[in-house]
């Protein structure tokens, strides 16, 4: 079992929620997150003030998958979240050596 870990921007999420139905998820969460990365800060205004935006605002998408299905759950991920441009994100790869799901009340 992996877990794979996108860092997204946020715009293309749906669009990779939506493709990522298709995909064979153990689990799936995804989380508001802010990264920091080449790009470093940015200028940005707010009315006649600049300010810099050391963080940008990403969206965390983090997949449990089976180890023969890894390269095609990533190829999915880069073909909806690929831009080309500086900031498209990370994709992070992390083995799980157990996966335990919590027990229903009952049982």
């Amino acid at each position: 079992m992996k877990q794979i870990i996108a860092v997204v921007r946020p715009y293309l999420v749906e669009q990779l929620l939506q493709a990522l139905r298709l995909a064979p998820l153990e689990a799936l969460d995804v989380s508001e997150v802010k990264g920091y990365g080449r790009q470093k800060s940015y200028l940005d205004s707010y009315g006649s003030n600049e300010y810099s935006q050391a963080f940008l605002p990403k969206i965390e998408v983090s997949c449990y998958v089976d180890d023969l299905r890894v390269e095609e759950v990533v190829k999915m991920i880069v073909d909806t979240c690929r831009t080309g441009r500086m900031g498209d994100g990370k994709i992070l790869i992390v083995d799980v050596p157990t996966m335990l799901s919590i027990p229903e009340a009952g049982e």
